[in-house]
């Protein structure tokens, strides 16, 4: 759990009688139905007393920095693309948002179909960088790539290399290529560096294919940077005669699909899973490591070794 986690998950009742306070407020929960609870947060739904569109949703965060830049990118969207912000209170972590349809998401479509409905999301998402106040609060991938050139070779030489070297080396020659000597400013964009199945939700239940992203986990750099959680999730529907290739060929149709270019998205995927499974590794999640290392392996046509089949590795 986050930091601080354990004692928000004991107080964020009155928190939550404070923000229906403060925001005319009414709790929309049926007898019995629970708020929607994360590994960050929890949603309740809400009605807006006064309002012409009253249904909304609340949302309260554990404080965390991921989250710290969320309404500056929900902001910038505009409802365009994304979920709309409604109010927001930084010193709660809470977000007063449009209610969507949290009973389906784009996990409900199937894999291959599921391009078609996520390209068109991130090209509305992908704003170019701007120079006014809110643009300030989001990360640079580049200058964030410059230090994994340190910092991912000294953690991968402290957990006793724990995989061979050219993936490493693979992912380094990413960093630096794409960090702050290699990067292409002028085409930085806002990145919603998250935007996987069950971060895309429809509009409302009549309306199933238009989805809207939630949860931003905003970034400044490459629109491909995006692509990878779309790959580390549902592996378990890949291609059992040629899982490798599926997952090389479905990163090929989401590039295409959200007009990216195919290259840069597998190679920011491998970054993103070697940063994922040295990650799991120091916490001794060996499941979640392999499934790292197998994706980022696969999107390079060398699928380590020794790993578990496809259909082992653990449900992202």
């Amino acid at each position: 759990m986050i930091d601080g986690g354990a004692r928000w998950t004991r107080t964020w009742h009155d928190l939550l009688a404070d923000r229906l306070e403060a925001w005319d407020l009414d709790l929309d929960l049926r007898p019995g139905q629970p708020a929607w609870a994360g590994r960050c947060a929890v949603v309740v739904p809400v009605l807006r007393r006064g309002s012409a569109a009253p249904e909304a949703v609340l949302k309260l965060g554990i404080p965390h920095d991921e989250a710290l830049p969320e309404p500056d990118a929900l902001m910038l969207w505009d409802g365009t693309g994304a979920v709309r912000l409604l109010a927001s209170s930084r010193t709660d972590s809470a977000l007063l948002l449009q209610r969507l349809d949290g009973d389906h998401s784009l996990r409900d479509v199937p894999l291959d179909e599921t391009p078609a409905a996520w390209g068109p999301v991130l090209r509305q998402l992908c704003i170019p960088a701007g120079d006014s106040a809110p643009w300030a609060a989001f990360p640079h991938l580049a200058s964030e790539a410059e230090q994994w050139t340190d910092t991912l070779p000294a953690h991968w030489d402290d957990l006793g290399e724990p995989f061979p070297r050219w993936l490493m080396e693979a992912a380094l020659e990413v960093c630096q290529s794409r960090g702050v000597l290699g990067r292409r400013s002028e085409r930085d964009v806002l990145v919603h560096a998250d935007l996987h199945y069950d971060n895309l939700l429809p509009a409302s239940p009549d309306r199933l294919g238009d989805f809207l992203a939630i949860d931003p986990k905003p970034v400044l750099g490459d629109a491909e940077y995006a692509v990878a959680p779309m790959l580390w999730n549902r592996l378990g529907e890949l291609d059992p005669a040629d899982p490798a290739g599926h997952v090389q060929a479905h990163c090929r149709a989401l590039a295409a699909a959200a007009g990216l270019d195919a290259e840069v998205a597998r190679d920011w995927t491998v970054v993103r899973e070697v940063r994922n499974a040295l990650s799991a590794l120091a916490i001794g999640s060996t499941g979640e490591a392999d499934r790292s290392l197998w994706v980022a392996s696969s999107m390079l046509g060398r699928t380590l070794d020794g790993l578990p089949p496809v259909r082992d590795l653990p449900v992202a």
